[in-house]
């Protein structure tokens, strides 16, 4: 474990911690909402410090991020933790161990520079700090991007978005991409079936825009939870209006099976992501994509001019005809950073 930044002390011995936008106040002898930073005599420590639970190499597409180093391999880690209990979550026996009454924390002892090491070995052109949520193991993240970027790798996150600002100041000049979860459009829901707010999630996605940071949203279509049409409509709308139409929009079907509490819930029917997309494409969007439907033609990226197939998917395998980010046949921007 490690001394946490973005932490002040309070009188009484008690801690506020500053990396989300949770600030929980903690006392002595206690964990803030991700339950891996502690309160120890009155310093906070972040816990799964070098603790790595999970480590892959992956498509950068299974992130999910399309039009960010399409058909490359990115290294994927993780911690255990997150801010977040969402009730669908596909990744809860790492991002909620924590929080039952096993508190250990575990996970194996690998040095940031080691992390390079391993990205750099297995050609990776890029490490993803995802699985869980990267903002609980801020301090074992920037590290890793700091040398990542020395290196001539490319940093990703994958995330809900609930960072604080004092968090994005400090990854921004590391971040080159973020694929993060806008889960539903109201403060109701995301309180209800995941614990956090919507209007930090907001701010948080205009501020990456701005800073140059590639973004790419998702929202996972639960059916029953997150499948209303007006709210479609509206996060449709935030993200043509606020962060662009070139913004990737990722229209993703729920698998009940491995959730953390909704295992007796349906799987999205293919009309319910079919009436998201259709809804994207209305509004302006010009990349809108299905997303866990293996073989859906709307998988693959078509020129929004031409309406020529320029990547063909199946899952995260692809086939590229694009000229370097530009449609074969019109030679419209498609929107994709190759390095």
């Amino acid at each position: 474990m490690k001394e946490a930044i973005l932490y002040k002390k309070l009188s009484n011995g008690a801690v506020q911690c500053q990396v989300c936008n949770h600030r929980c106040t903690i006392n002595k002898g206690c964990r803030g909402t991700c339950s891996v930073r502690e309160n120890i005599d009155g310093t906070l420590f972040a816990l799964t410090y070098r603790k790595v639970i999970s480590e892959a190499v992956d498509p950068v597409e299974k992130k999910p991020l399309f039009h960010f180093l399409p058909g490359s391999s990115t290294l994927s880690i993780a911690t255990l933790g997150c801010n977040f209990r969402c009730d669908n979550c596909q990744n809860w026996q790492i991002s909620q161990q924590p929080k039952t009454e096993n508190k250990n924390i575990i996970g194996d002892d690998i040095a940031p520079n080691q992390i390079i090491s391993h990205a750099l070995s297995q050609k990776c052109k890029s490490i993803s700090y995802t699985y869980t949520e990267p903002t609980v193991f801020i301090e074992y993240a920037l590290e890793t991007m700091k040398l990542a970027h020395d290196s001539g790798l490319k940093n990703i996150w994958v995330s809900n978005g609930f960072m604080s600002t004092e968090t994005l100041e400090l990854i921004i000049p590391y971040l080159d991409a973020i694929n993060i979860d806008l889960k539903y459009f109201d403060n109701k829901s995301y309180q209800k079936y995941c614990g956090g707010k919507l209007d930090p999630i907001l701010k948080n996605l205009i501020t990456l825009k701005k800073s140059g940071v590639w973004v790419e949203i998702t929202t996972l279509v639960i059916p029953g939870i997150s499948d209303d049409q007006s709210m479609f409509n509206q996060i449709a709308e935030f993200i043509f209006t606020k962060l662009g139409p070139e913004t990737p929009w990722h229209i993703s079907r729920f698998s009940p099976g491995i959730s953390f509490k909704l295992i007796d819930s349906q799987p999205t029917p293919t009309t319910s992501l079919e009436k998201a997309l259709n809804i994207g494409i209305k509004h302006g969007l010009k990349y809108v994509y299905v997303g866990n439907t293996p073989g859906h033609k709307s998988e693959n990226t078509y020129c929004p001019l031409c309406r020529s197939l320029n990547i063909d998917r199946l899952g995260v395998r692809i086939n590229r005809y694009d000229d370097q980010g530009r449609c074969y046949k019109c030679k419209k921007s498609l929107n994709i950073i190759n390095k």
